[in-house]
């Protein structure tokens, strides 16, 4: 799209319902006990944030653009600041929430607990869409789920300003919020399995029907690029002209926070450095699978990701060529 003399390539993230993450592991997970947990680890945490964490770690120009309050919300900007994420908050009157993951190391099974976020006032909600009304980017990465308080409609209010100053708008929600944003000018949806079950209304289990699925709703004008994540069995990325599919690397999992966002941040680098959309989508699995396999929120390293694309099948360059920060 025409964007003047804006910079190029910025990617805005959007994310109203920011966290605290606080990651841990214990020996054993169970219930009536005191649960000893060790090796805590903090993270800015929330669907956006994490896109524009790893889109910084790809080396690309992005802003972390999220509602902040309290003293959780003060660490969360203190948290990207050392991580060197460019950010910009709109004030709440509500603390941020603090979400808990705990790793059971004797079943390898990971617990999340993950609460529903400050209540936001109708002010609010305008304060953060009066903020789109002044962004420059070439996309808007809007992802993670609503607090309290936020109307479900508030993603489509975001894409139809969003694509009314004729940038990209990028979407990754679930429930009521998915819903009542489909047709408003999405540019990239990114649902799940189950989330594509719930769109169409039925189960969807062959990869035959999942790909006719997700380009049947590029085709009604759901959205323009459906990125359907299917887990360790890769993803599908389809347009109403074409659909390509992928699959995930072999890779040890340790975490599965934040690895759908490390994905639609590389999906979206990806885009906006006009690359193939088979390249694109390589890049995306290849951050996912990177996030999964570390401890901690959406924490991918541009070396781990090089090598998953060096050792995949596709035929892509060897070696991605990525701007320097």
């Amino acid at each position: 799209m025409d964007q003047g003399d804006m910079m190029p390539g910025r990617i805005v993230t959007l994310t109203i319902n920011p966290a605290v993450d606080l990651a841990s592991q214990a020996a054993s997970v169970k219930p009536g006990h005191k649960i000893r947990t060790f090796g805590e680890r903090y993270d800015a945490g929330g669907g956006g944030i994490n896109v524009a964490k790893v889109v910084c770690e790809l080396g690309g120009e992005t802003l972390a653009l999220f509602a902040s309050g309290g003293v959780t919300g003060r660490y969360v900007e203190e948290m990207l600041t050392t991580a060197n994420v460019p950010w910009q908050s709109v004030r709440i009157a509500g603390a941020c929430r603090v979400s808990v993951t705990v790793r059971d190391q004797s079943k390898e099974q990971e617990y999340r607990f993950v609460p529903r976020g400050p209540e936001l006032t109708a002010a609010e909600c305008a304060d953060i869409l009066g903020t789109l009304e002044e962004i420059e980017a070439d996309w808007v990465v809007a992802s993670g789920s609503l607090p309290p308080g936020v109307p479900t409609d508030f993603y489509g209010q975001a894409a139809r300003i969003v694509r009314a100053r004729g940038m990209n708008f990028a979407l990754d929600t679930s429930g009521a919020a998915l819903v009542s944003t489909l047709g408003q000018g999405i540019s990239l949806l990114k649902p799940s399995l189950s989330e594509l079950e719930m769109i169409v209304g039925k189960e969807v289990r062959s990869l035959p029907a999942q790909m006719a699925e997700a380009k049947r709703l590029a085709e009604d004008g759901a959205a323009e690029m459906i990125a359907l994540t299917l887990g360790a069995a890769g993803a599908i990325l389809a347009t109403k002209d074409c659909v390509i599919r992928l699959p995930a690397a072999a890779v040890s999992e340790r975490t599965g926070v934040g690895a759908g966002d490390s994905f639609l941040a590389g999906l979206v680098f990806g885009l906006v450095e006009r690359r193939s959309l088979n390249e694109a989508l390589r890049l995306g699995l290849a951050c996912g699978a990177s996030a999964v396999q570390g401890t901690g929120t959406a924490q991918v390293r541009r070396a781990s990701i090089e090598a998953l694309l060096a050792s995949g099948p596709s035929p892509v360059p060897r070696q991605l060529s990525f701007p320097s920060h």
